[in-house]
């Protein structure tokens, strides 16, 4: 591990510019994805510009929105009691991330921020176009069964790991930036950027930008929500496949839904097509399935994880079926 100064801020505009003062410098929270990298050479920063002490760990609501400092830890969001009773499956994605251990340091800002776990990415000695722009993708040719098939192009197909970050997606937050010219909100399907031909560029932040907090609307129907993640052990694993859904219903009827997608693409993928096929259908099991069926319409393949496309249907619908209360096989 290189060298490297630590400062510790006590506003966001000290620390917005002690990040500028160095060109390699980088923000600390949790600490609990970035250390890795720093043990693991992923990065090598001259810099750590600590914002875990500027008063940005407060959840607070309204009627309109809940809003969640970005130094929030994920166990204090997820147990927070309106959290839990107005928005379940962020509560749900939280808990269903990590251990205890991590959850208590981790933050919501760093949760939206955290790298792919793809094996070639944290191996510094393999081509990755998202650590060494222009080096080429191990993955595409080497052992890829946990890499996604939605939004990948051909130089990355590496998958967001967050849980949190895909409920929130489905919950139409809103993140609060803030720069040294004041503060912006980003709703967070602009926030991530498709990978394209260049996966080093993950989000619309800016040199020297700052969460300050994540917004979430309070709409009534959110409190139908669920997630459901498929994963090799049942704790302390990454998604294979995770569905974050919200359904508003009128009797037996779907007037409207929110379905996002983790495990299984490049970003936090929000699944419109599979939105649009439900409007106006009875909620019922084959209508879960024809929605699933519309989204991984679109889905891409390689040669280890082709199982993806059928356990993302099925995450899919076992997912409505819980928030919309259907019974059934």
């Amino acid at each position: 591990m290189n060298d490297f100064s630590y400062t510790r801020p006590s506003h966001p505009t000290e620390a917005i510019s002690a990040l500028l003062s160095q060109s390699d410098a980088l923000y600390l929270g949790g600490g609990t994805n970035l250390i890795d990298h720093l043990k693991l050479g992923v990065v090598s920063p001259s810099q750590l510009v600590d914002v875990r002490y500027l008063g940005l760990d407060k959840i607070s609501s309204d009627s309109r929105a809940v809003t969640i400092g970005a130094g929030a830890t994920n166990s204090a969001v997820a147990y927070h009691h309106e959290i839990q009773n107005h928005f379940p499956v962020l509560s749900e994605a939280i808990l269903a991330g990590a251990s205890p251990q991590l959850r208590n340091v981790a933050t919501t800002a760093g949760n939206l921020l955290q790298k792919t776990r793809c094996t070639y990415f944290r191996d510094i000695h393999s081509a990755c176009n998202k650590r060494v722009p222009g080096s080429g993708c191990s993955a595409i040719a080497g052992f890829n069964r946990s890499h996604a098939i939605l939004g990948v192009s051909s130089a990355c197909i590496a998958t967001h790991p967050s849980d949190m970050a895909v409920a929130l997606t489905a919950l139409g937050a809103v993140i609060h930036v803030q720069d040294s010219s004041g503060v912006r909100k980003i709703p967070i399907e602009s926030f991530y950027v498709p990978y394209g031909e260049d996966p080093a560029k993950e989000n619309i932040l800016k040199r020297g930008d700052l969460i300050i907090a994540v917004e979430v609307p309070q709409t009534p129907w959110f409190v139908h929500s669920r997630y459901v993640k498929a994963r090799d052990r049942s704790s302390y694993e990454f998604a294979l496949a995770s569905a974050a859904v919200a359904v508003d219903l009128d009797g037996g009827k779907i007037r409207n839904s929110r379905i996002a997608l983790g495990g299984v693409a490049t970003k936090p993928w929000r699944a419109h097509a599979a939105e649009a096929a439900l409007v106006g259908q009875t909620a019922t099991i084959a209508a879960f399935r024809a929605a699933a069926e519309a989204e991984l319409a679109s889905a891409t393949a390689q040669k280890d994880n082709g199982y993806k496309i059928e356990l993302s249907k099925r995450v899919i619908v076992k997912a409505l079926q819980e928030a919309a209360d259907v019974r059934g096989a």
